[in-house]
């Protein structure tokens, strides 16, 4: 499988950082099986003192991380809102995955998220919505024995 990371750094030696805002996953290391979606997160991170970012590409085996410490979630279900919904608003949830791959809650599905939060719409109702989009993947790598399944292929240059 091969998997993209989008950075303002080459990053041939991924490690696990703390964020500094809340995330899907929690704390750890997102990748993504979309080039498209790791090269706009690379561009969000370019600014005045960072005109240049990187698309780094990595390979790993998806067997080893499917029978592994994993939480996978194929689609956007119950389980996986409320997982998402703990790590955005619990700031002492703490997982022991290895690994966590499923739907990222980007900034259109987050907005659907924030009706959830605020009560507006319920569970069935956030998850129904989420189904018609066109949703992509992430992959946190949240430990690090996780990383070490990870295999550093390159980097492809970002510009805006």
């Amino acid at each position: 499988m091969t998997l993209y990371h989008g950075s303002i750094e080459v990053v041939e030696l991924p490690e696990i950082r703390q964020p500094n805002r809340t995330l899907d996953y929690g704390s750890g290391f997102y990748t993504t099986t979309d080039y498209i979606q790791a090269e706009q997160w690379a561009k969000r991170r370019i600014n005045e003192k960072h005109r240049i970012a990187y698309v780094n590409i990595y390979d790993a085996d998806v067997e080893t991380i499917r029978n592994g410490n994993t939480l996978w979630f194929d689609s956007p279900t119950e389980e996986w809102v409320d997982f998402v919904y703990s790590n955005r608003n619990n700031s002492f949830f703490e997982h022991s995955y290895d690994y966590v791959y499923g739907p990222v809650a980007n900034d259109r599905v987050y907005a659907q998220f924030a009706l959830y939060e605020a009560g507006l719409i319920n569970k069935q109702t956030l998850i129904r919505e989420l189904k018609t989009y066109t949703l992509v993947d992430q992959l946190l790598f949240h430990t690090p024995a996780s990383l070490k399944s990870l295999v550093y292929a390159g980097f492809k240059k970002v510009a805006l």
